[in-house]
């Protein structure tokens, strides 16, 4: 036999006589794994009379590793389950050792994961502590982030403008492709679905009416402010996740620059000021998107409709508009940096914290305008 074949790892079980199961390990078992147990196992199981005794043979053995330590410790967990004797006086003296080791130290309760599912009643306080600890770091970083802007406007924030003006570049001209399509899309399907309702009653030159203010009050800043979080939040969210995890945050705060001042206020204002912007922009484009269907389907000419939509458009409404747009703007860019921050030290934690930026940042504006809704009911806005 060639030399190398007598090294290959090897185990058989078998009974030499009615109450003994005899365990064969030979081999070099470095880095081979753990030995299969369903040959112990199935000889422990049989009908024709259970053994009382296993046996080790480790005579051909030639190297182990952790593997077989596992391996022998299972069967003595199975020689109890069953009842049956196991002998180890035949293993190694190390591997004898390092049982005897582990018999020692007691398993901690926490060890072993637990079988029993917590109530109810348990899972909802865990679930209400979860969320506090959530909201309250939220505001914690909001807090700070209102320290920085006060520092900024007393001349005394580390905040470099240049930063705040690329910001303001790739959250505005960049994203005005993405915003016109969805918003045109958006005027498309609000003038079709009204001139369908309004057709019923003989009212549909009254389209144009529905697009200008639906888009201006609603429409415009809602959907701009979800395209943002998902392009612009999440990006942030990443940008500074990657950072947190190549340490870069912590060599800021060591040579004393505030993370904040440096990294979250270009953000902010950046997004700040270009969501107004980009919220004009995007009714424009949601109203020509109503347009072409008014003037293309409809009995409507183009006179009619842009004088209709002049009539409509408030500006109360409009400005509405622009600072429920501003608002959502500073909510994007909060909620993006406050999970970039709070993110992990590994990679999949920079995927969390950017899938928990843009599902809190769309939920956040979806709430607030809920809010703002509330808020102009009251006030008859």
């Amino acid at each position: 036999m060639h030399p190398s074949a007598r090294l290959e790892p090897k185990v058989e079980v078998s009974r030499p006589t009615a109450d003994r199961v005899r365990v064969c390990l030979a081999g070099d078992w470095r880095r081979a794994g753990v030995p299969s147990l369903a040959d112990v196992e199935t000889l422990l199981r049989r009908d024709d009379g259970r053994p009382r005794v296993i046996e080790f043979d480790t005579r051909e053995l030639r190297a182990w590793d952790s593997g077989v330590l596992a391996f022998a410790a299972r069967c003595e967990e199975l020689g109890k389950e069953h009842g049956v004797e196991v002998r180890l006086g035949t293993l190694p003296e190390g591997l004898q050792r390092l049982l005897r080791l582990a018999r020692a130290v007691p398993e901690a309760r926490e060890a072993r994961r637990g079988s029993r599912r917590p109530g109810l009643v348990a899972r909802v306080g865990e679930a209400a502590q979860a969320t506090g600890g959530f909201v309250l770091d939220f505001a914690a970083f909001l807090g700070e982030s209102l320290q920085s802007l006060g520092r900024l406007v007393r001349g005394r924030s580390a905040m470099r403008w240049g930063d705040a003006l690329h910001v303001m570049q790739t959250t505005g001209p960049q994203a005005l492709g993405i915003v016109a399509l969805i918003n045109f899309l958006v005027g498309l399907i609000l003038a079709f679905v009204g001139a369908v309702q309004l057709a019923r009653f003989g009212a549909t030159m009254y389209v144009a009416d529905l697009v200008a203010v639906a888009t201006v009050r609603e429409m415009g800043c809602l959907m701009t402010g979800i395209i943002l979080c998902g392009r612009t939040g999440a990006a942030f969210a990443a940008q500074l996740g990657t950072m947190r995890v190549n340490e870069e945050v912590d060599a800021l705060a060591t040579f004393g620059f505030p993370p904040v001042d440096f990294l979250v206020l270009p953000r902010l204002l950046g997004l700040g000021l270009m969501m107004p912007l980009l919220c004009v922009f995007a009714d424009l484009i949601a109203i020509g998107g109503g347009f072409v269907v008014a003037t293309g389907l409809l009995d409507l000419s183009s006179a009619d409709y842009v004088q209709r939509t002049l009539a409509a458009i408030t500006l109360e409404s409009f400005l509405l508009g622009v600072f429920k747009g501003g608002v959502f703007g500073l909510l994007v860019a909060l909620v993006g940096c406050w999970r970039g921050l709070r993110c992990g030290n590994t990679a999949a934690a920079v995927g969390q914290a950017t899938t928990s930026a843009v599902v809190i940042g769309i939920t956040g504006i979806i709430a607030a305008d809920g809010v703002f809704a509330v808020v102009t009911k009251v006030l008859e806005i």
